[in-house]
């Protein structure tokens, strides 16, 4: 598992930032949405807040309802940010840390999903960190968003975490932790995988679709010239 994406990378027991695991867990939760860098963990780093939580290493009433409160707050800055240079984003190019699909899928699940999509985006990551942005580029009301985006944030933020609370004492859990974490990942991402599969199939359709008319329109242009060649 690559590092950024592990949860005990960041605030495990011999993790970059273990003195200071509820600053680390808020500030990941609010860059993924907030600053649009997809590539960090979400549920995952959620759990094992949890987890620690379950030990003593974190309050869990305070965790969880900080993270849903961070989550929210993230949520609001893509929002505004698509509000003022959503269009931008749309042309942006591709890079190491950002593909130019991730705002299309995206769009094409806020378009399925209507208001919904920001509460099941909360569970997918990539999707989740561009579908504020997809919304606020959509200028989606904004009492609207914001009520959808509360009830993500707090079924994510307070559920997931607590989720971990209660399981971390499971003595299965404790005892097969990077296990359980590579199932959360797999299982989070899944969704995010299949709907980029999907948008992948259907960019190459349209792509075949355009060539072909594009034969047509010129074997027809050349068809008319040989007929009538002083035209």
């Amino acid at each position: 598992m690559p590092d950024i994406i592990d949860p005990m990378f960041w605030i495990g027991p011999q993790g970059l930032f273990a003195s200071a695991v509820l600053p680390t867990i808020l500030v990941i939760v609010f860059v993924e949405t907030g600053l649009l860098f997809p590539l960090l963990p979400g549920e995952s780093l959620l759990f094992t807040g949890g987890l620690l939580a379950a030990h003593g290493t974190l309050n869990i009433w305070v965790l969880a309802p900080a993270v849903a409160v961070v989550a929210v707050l993230g949520d609001q800055t893509g929002y505004f940010i698509g509000r003022r240079i959503g269009p931008a984003l749309f042309k942006k190019e591709d890079s190491r840390f950002f593909k130019q699909h991730y705002v299309t899928d995206s769009h094409v699940f806020f378009e399925k999903y209507g208001p919904a999509a920001i509460i099941l985006a909360r569970f997918m990551p990539f999707i989740r960190t561009f579908t504020p942005v997809v919304a606020g580029v959509s200028y989606m009301r904004y009492p609207v968003y914001l009520a959808f985006d509360i009830v993500g944030g707090v079924l994510w933020g307070g559920g997931v975490t607590v989720a971990g609370y209660f399981l971390g004492n499971v003595p299965f859990v404790h005892q097969n932790l990077e296990k359980i974490i590579l199932v959360i990942l797999f299982v989070s991402m899944l969704p995010a995988f299949i709907a980029a599969t999907r948008g992948y199939l259907a960019r190459r359709r349209a792509a075949k679709v355009g060539s072909g008319d594009h034969e047509i329109a010129t074997g027809l242009g050349t068809d008319v010239v040989d007929r009538h060649p002083g035209v």
